[in-house]
């Protein structure tokens, strides 16, 4: 427990932060009122900011099925438990037409046998440039369907990956991915969470992990949030 990996990418007030869904930057400014600012180094006692951001834009972010559906359901109330035996794996996404895609059999190979509550997709190529990369219009990778599926009827709960979303960029609203492992169509798995905008450095192997998914308590479809890797001994 001495020996955190931190999986979370950092939200800058910086045109180098990491982006997605057609918006600016974040903003992190001090508060202006009645001539006080709240900056130590423009005379104010304290700082005092106010943060603008979106956790779907901005950074790694934790979502519950309150994404997608009519009826709010918020990320605080649904994910109970913060421990989970995760699984690493590395995948290459493969063509399909004009798209990359992440398949059910990728999966099957890198997983086999292995029953994991929570599951990290690292994908590759894996550089450092997943830190500040303008995803918007840029089509990424993301998951297909039956891969989606796959990962349900394994009885996988918490899904993270290190791009913006697990569906494609621009679909007309279909989101095949995020339906079918929420489950919308049948039993909702409200305690079902997908992270996105992960980083997973090159020097953490795939392999066994305890997972720390940390959150912050907003009532809310996703919060902003810091997955943190454990070494299992």
């Amino acid at each position: 427990m001495s020996k955190p990996l931190d999986i979370s990418i950092p939200l800058l007030a910086s045109k180098n932060n990491v982006n997605a869904w057609y918006l600016k930057e974040p903003k992190i400014e001090p508060v202006k009122a009645d001539g006080w600012i709240g900056s130590v180094a423009q005379g104010a006692d304290v700082n005092f900011n106010n943060i603008y951001f979106n956790p779907h834009a901005h950074g790694t972010h934790t979502e519950c099925v309150g994404h997608i559906t009519k009826k709010k359901y918020s990320i605080n109330q649904n994910l109970k438990q913060f421990f989970f035996l995760a699984e690493v794996i590395t995948v290459a996404p493969e063509k399909l037409e004009d798209d990359f895609v992440i398949s059910k059999k990728q999966l099957q190979f890198a997983l086999g046998n292995k029953k994991r509550e929570a599951i990290i997709i690292r994908t590759i190529p894996n550089t450092t440039e997943k830190l500040s990369k303008q995803y918007s219009n840029t089509n990424p990778p993301y998951l297909l369907e039956d891969a989606a599926i796959y990962l349900r009827e394994k009885g996988v709960k918490h899904l993270l990956i290190d791009l913006p979303s697990i569906d494609k960029e621009k679909d007309d609203g279909k989101l095949l991915a995020h339906n079918a492992f929420w489950n919308t169509s049948g039993k909702m798995r409200l305690n079902a969470t997908i992270t996105e905008f992960i980083f997973v450095p090159n020097k953490t192997k795939d392999g066994t992990y305890f997972l720390n998914i940390q959150i912050a308590p907003f009532e809310n479809d996703a919060s902003p949030s810091k997955p943190i890797l454990y070494k299992t001994e």
